[in-house]
């Protein structure tokens, strides 16, 4: 079994348990290896929802911005979940989200206080995270790409990683359209077959890092070293020093490390994250 397959079945034997003991609304997907959708509360207060912290789903409610992100649609909602009486099953109601790990950390209230999260990464305390922030990325024909990132918090982007298989991959056309695609990347040494560059997020959103002017992070789950190995094979084909200087990695359960009491409780019963 795969690494991406071992801890998707993990999260969804939590997340199973976890329903049953809390009582919340949810359901199991069809197949063998079933997994687990939550839902907002029965009750029309907004405030509650299965998959997220209390807290941060009641900040994620307060900010226009925030709770457009809970709209996305599940693409393969209606083949593998029962029918619900909201229509659709949304992306972020799914146990093995990254987006709403992602949003479960950093939409949570005390990270502004404290500033103990902020210090972690580097950035202003006062940042504001942006969500499915979409980068300008220039082209080669005078056009731009509009990269989504899963988070941008000041200056810094963020791509988020869980139980995905890998960072996709992409025709190298694909990769030889973006402008400075050349002049960033060490070609030759990439990771790629004949006719594909793999790693095709990583390698977009350093690009996207370089034109605007930020440092990039990778976060994956400390259980995922498969990715973190993909991650450095990009790095070290980064040929601009001061770029690759702001290139960084880090992990779920160092992130743990920092956060509020409750959210480290949240995330070492729902996802098995613990602070390391």
């Amino acid at each position: 079994m795969s690494l991406a397959a071992s801890l998707r079945r993990e999260l969804a034997h939590r997340a199973f348990i976890y329903a049953q003991e809390t009582n919340v609304p949810h359901c199991q997907s069809y197949g063998q290896a079933t997994t687990v959708c939550f839902a907002p509360y029965n009750d029309n207060s907004d405030l509650r929802h299965g998959n997220f912290l209390a807290s941060s789903y009641k900040a994620i409610q307060k900010k226009t911005e925030w709770r457009r992100r809970l709209a996305k649609i599940h693409t393969l909602g209606r083949r593998s979940f029962p029918r619900t009486d909201r229509g659709r099953w949304m992306e972020l109601d799914t146990c093995t989200s990254s987006d709403a790990l992602l949003m479960n950390i950093f939409c949570h209230p005390a990270l502004s206080r404290d500033g103990r999260m902020a210090a972690l990464l580097g950035i202003d305390p006062q940042s504001v995270a942006c969500f499915g922030y979409k980068a300008r990325v220039p082209l080669g024909n005078g056009k731009f790409d509009r990269t989504e990132v899963d988070l941008r918090l000041g200056n810094e982007l963020i791509e988020a990683k869980l139980t995905e298989s890998d960072f996709q991959s992409a025709p190298k056309a694909t990769l030889m359209a973006y402008r400075d695609f050349e002049e960033i990347f060490d070609c030759e040494q990439l990771p790629q077959t004949p006719d594909r560059y793999t790693s095709y997020q990583l390698l977009r959103n350093v690009l996207a890092a370089h034109a605007l002017c930020c440092s990039f992070r990778v976060l994956v789950d400390a259980r995922r070293p498969d990715l973190v190995d993909a991650w450095y094979c990009v790095m070290r084909c980064v040929k601009p020093v001061e770029l690759r200087t702001e290139l960084r990695i880090s992990t779920w359960q160092e992130l743990c490390l920092v956060a509020p009491h409750t959210l480290r409780n949240f995330l070492a019963v729902k996802y098995g994250i613990l602070p390391k």
